[in-house]
């Protein structure tokens, strides 16, 4: 089964609406995408309605990417096979929104004051219906010429320490865990090789999150060199976590594309293992 448990639309930092986002699917020839998009799930029942309309079938997980803190760094956890509609969960949510705009409004009252008048608005313009995030700064700084790329953009303004950067106020890993328990779903740990983080401090993050109720962790990347997933295998076996698989896509690209380069050590338990599979999807 071709599959890939990290997407994201236009609801939060992806090109891609659900239905362009389903297509894609279609077209790199999935058969289970998860849609996890920060701190949102407004994009899957447009996504599930859309498919009903398909002919190939795709067995669409519903998930979400909830934005945590952790000795101050900022460590992202997926839910997967979520009750997306769980009131309890959508309450939660929508503080992680709340939180997202507070923040925003601060970061453009930093760059106003570095002399970057009107960014905020440029910046929502670009989210259009998606959650607001450093990203679309980022974007807004290089249509400005503010900056000459994403990356400078970072460098110089958005990230941490520089001079529109604003500590974001997320939950920590346990409380994001039990959000995710609470909807019925497993929580992963996204993109574990992507933080800034020594091999000492990923252990001790590892261990954390699995004796905070964790199932899982993303063991595999487009991008991942062989000895790093083979690494990240190891480490799933020792702390009992299950695998997971994600291109954690956002646009087409030369480097991320959906459901590619995505295998797993066959001696891991995949994430996806009890979870049942729609009858026209074959495992």
């Amino acid at each position: 089964m071709k599959i890939d448990l990290h997407s994201h639309t236009h609801h939060s930092d992806g090109a891609l609406s659900p239905r362009e986002l389903v297509d894609r699917a279609h077209n790199m020839q999935l058969d289970a995408l998860a849609i996890t998009d920060h701190d949102t799930v407004a994009a899957i029942d447009e996504a599930k309605a859309y498919q009903q309309t398909q002919k190939r079938p795709l067995w669409l997980i519903p998930g979400v990417e909830i934005s945590t803190r952790w000795h101050g760094f900022d460590i992202h956890v997926l839910g997967l096979n979520i009750n997306h509609q769980d009131p309890g969960l959508l309450e939660r949510l929508a503080g992680q929104s709340k939180a997202r705009e507070k923040r925003a409004r601060e970061m453009a009252d930093k760059l106003a004051k570095a002399g970057i008048d009107g960014i905020y608005e440029d910046a929502k313009t670009l989210a259009g219906v998606g959650q607001l995030t450093r990203s679309h700064f980022a974007r807004a700084l290089v249509k400005r010429g503010a900056v000459k790329d994403h990356e400078d953009a970072f460098k110089k303004y958005l990230g941490k320490d520089k001079r529109a950067f604003v500590k974001p106020q997320w939950p920590e890993i346990p409380d994001a865990i039990q959000w995710i328990h609470d909807a019925g779903g497993k929580a992963v740990l996204a993109h574990p090789a992507r933080y800034d983080l020594s091999a000492k401090w990923l252990r001790r993050l590892l261990v954390f999150f699995a004796e905070s109720g964790g199932h899982g962790m993303e063991v595999t990347h487009p991008q991942l060199a062989p000895d790093l997933k083979r690494q990240l295998a190891c480490y799933a076996k020792e702390y009992g976590l299950q695998a997971s698989a994600g291109s954690d896509f956002h646009f087409p690209g030369r480097w991320t594309e959906l459901g590619r380069n995505l295998q797993m050590d066959p001696e891991l338990i995949p994430v996806w293992q009890s979870w049942p599979a729609p009858e026209n999807v074959t495992e």
